[in-house]
């Protein structure tokens, strides 16, 4: 459970950073309170998997999902550039991830 937890607050962190983009400056309304709402919520989640994971493998697990997230959805959301280069360093950011899944024995 508490991997399943760590997951959705890896998602909930890619979500504010791309909300960052649309808050502009967090100057809108709306875009700003979602934010806010989901950094809110990524970190509580995080604290919460972290009852039953070990701190590193859970923090390093939650910024590699929040990184691969944010830069697969800069990509598609902003057409930012996709070369080779940067997605094998999204590979190894997901090759590390799951490491720290596969040579954990907590959750």
């Amino acid at each position: 459970m508490a991997w399943t937890v760590l997951f959705i607050a890896g998602l909930l962190e890619t979500g504010w950073a791309i909300g960052l983009k649309y808050t502009e400056g967090f100057t809108r309304l709306w875009p700003s309170v979602g934010t806010v709402l989901a950094m809110v919520l990524s970190v509580v989640l995080l604290g919460w998997a972290m009852k039953s994971l070990p701190v590193g493998t859970a923090y390093a697990v939650w910024t590699g999902i929040g990184a691969v997230g944010t830069v697969v959805l800069g990509i598609v959301l902003f057409h930012e550039p996709a070369t080779a280069a940067r997605l094998g360093c999204v590979a190894l950011i997901v090759a590390g991830i799951l490491g720290l899944k596969l040579t954990s024995s907590a959750g």
